[in-house]
């Protein structure tokens, strides 16, 4: 008889240790915010997260935070970070005529603004939405002013480094080409 029981069907179905689940987040797309939802680990602070953004955003370490070690946007962080600042000390070894600091220094400029933004999006997320989506399951925690003290200052310190960085452009930039237009007209 081709018919069996449900008893029978039970016993020639492999073992727990032979069958193997699918693991639920090989399907998510491999993005950071789908990891930092599948995830079940630690408690990731908006506050923290926030602060670290504003004081050592320029080196990743609010990405590191939270998503960690293996996070490819924090290690991509660092670099321009340090090519900005070899052209400060460019400007330092050869002065403010160096042509290649005009290139490097707005690179460090513009990564100083760009941290700055993420500490500001980072510090204004609803913290529901912040809960919901880096601590799933968790206990809702209010952020409350920490976090705002870190927007007001990050959003003052922005604002610094991109308008030095606009202006600072602007001005090489302006001075390369009257010089260039004063060496044609000799």
């Amino acid at each position: 008889d081709s018919r069996s029981t449900p008893t029978q069907e039970r016993s020639t179905l492999p073992t727990p240790a032979a069958k193997r689940l699918p693991d639920p987040a090989a399907d998510l797309p491999d993005t950071p915010i789908a990891q930092a939802s599948a995830r079940t680990g630690p408690y990731k602070s908006k506050t923290l997260t926030t602060w670290l953004a504003f004081v050592v955003g320029s080196a990743g370490l609010h990405r590191f935070y939270r998503y960690g070690l293996g996070d490819r946007w924090g290690w991509l962080h660092p670099w321009p970070t340090l090519l900005g600042l070899w052209g400060v000390h460019r400007i330092d070894a050869y002065g403010v005529d160096d042509p290649l600091s005009w290139l490097l220094v707005p690179v460090l400029g513009l990564m100083l603004a760009g941290t700055m933004l993420q500490a500001i999006v980072y510090g204004l997320t609803p913290d529901e939405k912040w809960d919901a989506r880096h601590n799933p399951g968790a206990t809702p925690r209010a952020s409350g002013w920490p976090a705002i003290i870190a927007v007001i200052l990050a959003l003052m310190a922005g604002a610094i480094a991109l308008m030095a960085t606009i202006a600072y452009s602007g001005e090489h930039f302006f001075e390369y080409q009257l010089e260039e237009a004063h060496k044609m007209s000799q």
